[in-house]
């Protein structure tokens, strides 16, 4: 890429980053920051933190710690101390993830709301989306992705996540009951490969819902998947009316996937429980396993009703100047270092 694309891509970077914090302020969110060196890292089955250990100056044993993947510990327990809305710009880090969606270090808008479940945070989402879309494209709503127009302006698609596999992978979540051995017989018969024998419940649904539902999200206009399968929880309370499913969503645009988010879970024996079950899949999985956070757990139980959202930045960015890699909007992307990239 040429140098006044990079150039142009930077300044882009700053506009945006500017029309974030003029958003956010003026709907009564803090700015805050947190720190990338943590003790205990996210326990995602399948992200891999960076290690990064504490050598005491002057000798003694290292004390290990973590670039951290995401601001969500510390910024929880930010709202079990008293704030009420915040988020945050931060660089997080990834272990092991280079492609055209994915920087091993990459910037994560993190933001919290107290008072509201996920559709509150959505509203805010759809609001901030749409704003950040007319300062980048001078007053218009529609941003140009693979050659095709997606309408940025507010009101966005909403689909549960059941009635999207029935739509585009014709296939029935709730009927499979969380069994996998019924999701993938689904699968099959609906002509979708399920993958090998054996594999679990979310293996299988990943696999359609990276081939056959994900690719046709938000085309025409950014598409709220909500109503994930209880066993996607994470750290999402479950959906009260029908406990088969979380209250959780993603956001897609353009083929991105930008913006992932929970009513959060405030119960700390259940997210302890959690926790505890992702470490032993980390376990069997033959992945570092890292220790509980006790600050965090020990939070998440004062923490009062909140709904909480992560948004890739740079995808945002990519969506609104038209870049078709994160590399794009980079000014120093990793595939550039040695041992890494080309």
């Amino acid at each position: 890429m040429d140098f006044e694309k990079r150039r142009a891509n930077a300044r882009a970077r700053a506009r945006l980053a500017a029309e974030v914090r003029r958003a956010l302020g003026a709907r009564g969110y803090e700015e805050v920051e947190t720190p990338c060196l943590v003790p205990a890292p996210g326990m995602e089955p399948h992200i891999q933190a960076f290690e990064a250990p504490f050598v005491p100056e002057r000798g003694g044993a290292p004390s290990p710690l973590y670039l951290h993947s995401s601001p969500e510990y510390a910024m929880k327990r930010l709202l079990a101390e008293g704030f009420s809305r915040v988020f945050q710009l931060a660089r997080v880090f990834r272990n092991g993830e280079v492609s055209r969606t994915h920087n091993p270090e990459f910037t994560m808008l993190e933001l919290y709301r107290t008072g509201v479940g996920y559709r509150g945070v959505m509203e805010d989402v759809e609001a901030l989306v749409e704003g950040c879309a007319r300062t980048l494209l001078g007053g218009a709503t529609r941003a140009l992705r693979d050659g095709r127009e997606v309408e940025l302006a507010a009101p966005f698609e909403t689909l549960t996540v059941q009635d999207a596999f029935l739509r585009h992978a014709r296939v029935d979540l709730a009927a499979c009951s969380g069994d996998a051995g019924r999701l993938a017989a689904a699968a099959r018969a609906a002509g979708h490969d399920p993958g090998p024998p054996g594999e679990g419940f979310d293996d299988v649904f990943f696999r359609v819902m990276l081939d056959a539902v994900e690719p046709r999200l938000g085309t025409s206009r950014p598409t709220w998947l909500v109503d994930w399968p209880a066993s996607m929880a994470s750290l999402s309370k479950v959906k009260r009316e029908d406990p088969r499913w979380a209250e959780r969503f993603e956001l897609y645009a353009g083929g991105l996937e930008l913006a992932n988010g929970f009513t959060e879970l405030n119960d700390a024996v259940e997210q302890r429980a959690r926790l505890v079950e992702e470490q032993e899949l980390r376990r069997r999985l033959g992945r570092p396993v890292y220790p509980l956070d006790e600050a965090f757990l020990e939070a998440v139980g004062r923490m009062p009703d909140a709904g909480g959202v992560a948004i890739g930045f740079d995808r945002l960015l990519m969506l609104l100047v038209g870049a078709e890699s994160i590399e794009e909007v980079l000014l120093f992307p990793a595939s550039g270092f040695p041992g890494i990239g080309g």
